[in-house]
């Protein structure tokens, strides 16, 4: 004990912060808004809960101000959400707590994370490594199109091929490519142009639009057959701006059906091939680095929050927010004792009335009579049996009854009862009772007559 550290809760709580929020860092999470409050100060405290657990959370006005809901309404309780949040301990109470950064509706969010997770499970399975990427062909002759065959995506292939290319043959697989069947149809097209083996390489995409309508480019299902296609693929899903899995995993990706159609065209083959190859590897390496800059950020982030004032005046603020709402509850709960204490006096005085109590003891008095009564006639009743009871055992032991046979008691001038002649003496006058009367009479000597 001499030699260990101990620690102040102070301490403890620091170090235990600094771990949360230099190991695990950003988190993505879903759940239910519940015990909603929006500060004066600007700030958001919630918790966030599902069937079996809820975690506290805070979102701080200039992260809150971004939030954009569809109706454009502030959260609510019960709203599922989607939100991406730094794990972090709010040291004056000890309590484990998320630092919200982003907030969206669970509905869209949820399809994003859902595309986060995939991304991360096939890559860290090599699905998007590029040393399984195939070259595209310099000289092609034949494209395979994957795609609706009365949508737009298909029109401006066609296109661009008949302008820059016109000896260049196309096949068009048919597939649906929104709806809940598309990812099969884009899997059957896929394979079907594998079995034919009639191209140099395949264009699989679509038009553009919302993240739902690209979502069958994103199934997993839609990925392996592009990762096991034994003919080049080439990712041509919506526009520049949106990004699928599909892209990820095909041997190469193009903005748009049209940028797709002009990459397989012969007149700028060889560099768009060289460029497509180029650009792969300088992506591949911006984002590594990329990776390791942005670890090494958010670890010298983390430590400068520690020390930093605008992170001291935050959970200052957040713990004048808590301060706040107890003294708010307070008032609320004295406010409803102070409406409710005149209805306990007036109850308490209605009980107190003299009124009252009279009758009470009205009702009391009455009770006790005839309780005095019953127990007098009974306490009576009992002295009359026991007194009869007592006059028959005394005439069982009484002499007066033997007396009445004829025999008598003597007694001397003192009344007590003579039972012997050596209990009198010649000439004493004694008293003989008999059953009519007492007769006396006088002791004589017999001897001497």
């Amino acid at each position: 004990m001499a030699a260990q550290h101990i620690l102040q809760v102070s301490e403890l709580t620091r170090k235990v912060r600094f771990i949360l929020e230099s190991e695990l860092n950003t988190v993505w999470l879903t759940g239910e808004i519940s015990n909603f409050v929006a500060a004066s100060s600007g700030h958001w405290y919630l918790s966030l809960k599902d069937s079996k657990s809820q975690v506290r959370c805070a979102m701080f006005k200039g992260n809150n101000r971004r939030v954009r809901f569809a109706n454009k309404s502030a959260p609510r309780n019960g709203q599922q959400v989607l939100v991406r949040a730094k794990v972090s301990l709010y040291e004056p109470r000890g309590d484990f707590q998320l630092i919200i950064e982003q907030m969206e509706d669970a509905g869209e969010g949820l399809l994003r994370q859902q595309y986060e997770q995939l991304k991360n499970k096939l890559n860290a399975l090599g699905v998007f490594s590029q040393a399984h990427k195939q070259v595209i062909p310099t000289h092609i002759q034949t494209v395979g199109i994957v795609t609706s065959p009365t949508g737009a995506a298909v029109k401006d292939i066609l296109t661009v091929l008949k302008r820059r290319s016109p000896n260049i043959k196309a096949i068009i697989y048919p597939a649906l490519v929104q709806g809940e069947y598309a990812s099969n149809d884009i899997c059957h097209a896929i394979n079907q142009a594998n079995i034919r083996q009639e191209c140099d390489v395949i264009i699989v995409g679509r038009g553009g639009g919302s993240l739902e309508d690209l979502w069958s480019f994103n199934e997993e299902s839609v990925v392996q057959a592009i990762y096991d296609s034994a003919i080049p693929v080439i990712s041509a899903v919506g526009h520049e701006i949106d990004t699928t899995l599909s892209d990820y995993v095909a041997d190469l990706r193009a903005a748009t059906p049209s940028a797709a159609a002009e990459l397989v065209s012969n007149d700028s083959g060889d560099l768009l091939a060289r460029i497509a190859t180029l650009k792969q590897r300088l992506v591949t390496s911006i984002t590594r680095k990329s990776t390791l800059l942005i670890q090494k950020h958010s670890h010298l982030q983390h430590r400068l929050l520690q020390v930093h004032p605008e992170q001291q005046l935050l959970v200052h603020q957040q713990k004048s927010d808590e301060l706040n709402l107890r003294l708010t509850q307070v008032i609320k709960r004295l406010m409803v004792q102070a409406q409710h204490k005149p209805k306990q006096l007036q109850q308490r005085l209605n009980q107190l009335l003299p009124d009252k109590k009279i009758i009470e003891n009205k009702i009391k008095i009455s009770q006790l009579e005839q309780r005095l009564t019953y127990a007098m006639q009974n306490n009576l009743q009992h002295k009359s049996e026991s007194f009869v009871h007592l006059i028959e055992q005394l005439q069982l032991v009484s002499p007066l009854a033997t007396i009445a046979r004829g025999y008598s008691v003597t007694r001397n001038t003192k009344q007590s009862v003579i039972s012997s002649i050596n209990q009198v003496d010649v000439d004493e006058v004694i008293s003989v009772q008999v059953n009519d009367g007492s007769i006396k009479a006088k002791v004589i000597d017999t001897q001497t007559n």
